[in-house]
């Protein structure tokens, strides 16, 4: 950041009245996430737990923060349904025992590494009925780096022998792999903390760790990112949009390639010049499904080429 925010943040408001907004807002998303019961087990041909062999390798679709699979995947889903695929989605990060944070038990409230341990079980769930050594999986916002946190830290790869990854493909889509500034959020929230407001702890309290982890600079973004944006052996898909006012700013979505690992970083508009997709339309936008339908297909991409 380039200058020093004012008590008035230019709104007229001091910064923990914008905040009090802010938090006013993520209080009416709760409520609505909450009037959504649905299950993503509801959207036929998903969670198919009985063991079986299958044909194509497994998709699992990883959610993000405060939002739940079936939200998220209801559009996404069914399309990879039709077109083949073995589709798994969990709901994780919920508020577990007598754990004092997320005390609203938001969906991907909890603590990220927490929720890459939740996902590694997951997995092995999707490998143990389908017979497949290996899944692709598809994040959304937190969900990409949940997927990064389970690759680098709890078994998706292996550092000695990449052909043995449990994770061949990831698709990101608005993840918020290098951090986020949540638009203007992060700035009135530094202001509001020095003016005594404990942001971080509010939020860790009452909706989770996984929201403040997600900071640009934060200590866990620091870590997750200290050797490299990526692991050898897997082929990454990046998607962002330009009208991304979540995971923000978009670019900081895009990854480095390191050593082994194949990157494609792409703007949703390099596809669609037209499309105006925000952060939540990313998972039902009509070329983003494509994009992740192009991404996993990998016969058609032979056919392509071919």
């Amino acid at each position: 950041m380039t200058s020093t925010p004012t008590p008035e943040n230019g709104s007229g408001k001091s910064p923990v009245a914008v905040l009090a907004a802010a938090v006013g807002a993520m209080i009416g998303t709760i409520r609505h996430a909450r009037s959504q019961p649905r299950r993503v087990d509801d959207i036929p041909g998903v969670n198919d737990f009985r063991r079986r062999s299958v044909r194509r390798r497994p998709v699992v679709l990883v959610h993000g923060t405060w939002c739940s699979a079936y939200d998220t995947w209801h559009t996404m889903a069914p399309a990879l349904v039709e077109r083949g695929f073995p589709v798994f989605a969990l709901d994780y990060g919920h508020r577990r025992g007598y754990d004092t944070t997320n005390v609203f038990n938001m969906v991907g409230g909890a603590d990220i590494a927490e929720s890459a341990r939740e996902l590694a079980g997951f997995v092995e769930r999707v490998v143990a009925v389908t017979g497949s050594d290996t899944v692709d999986l598809v994040g959304h916002s937190q969900g990409g780096t949940v997927a990064h946190q389970y690759l680098k830290f709890n078994g998706g790869s292996n550092a000695n022998d990449p052909s043995r990854n449990r994770v061949r493909s990831l698709v990101t889509l608005g993840a918020t792999n290098h951090g986020t500034t949540y638009g203007n959020k992060q700035i009135v929230g530094a202001v509001a903390e020095k003016f005594g407001f404990p942001v971080v702890g509010t939020t860790d309290a009452t909706v989770g760790p996984s929201y403040a982890q997600q900071l640009f600079g934060s200590p866990f973004i620091a870590a997750l990112n200290e050797h490299g944006d990526t692991v050898p052996g897997v082929r990454y898909t990046v998607v962002a949009t330009k009208f991304d006012t979540v995971s923000t700013p978009p670019k900081a979505t895009f990854l480095e390639p390191g050593e082994g690992a194949v990157v494609t970083n792409l703007w949703l508009q390099d596809v669609a010049p037209d499309s105006t997709a925000g952060h939540m339309e990313l998972t039902t936008d009509r070329a983003a499904v494509e994009i992740v339908l192009t991404a996993l297909d990998e016969d058609r991409k032979r056919r392509q080429l071919g």
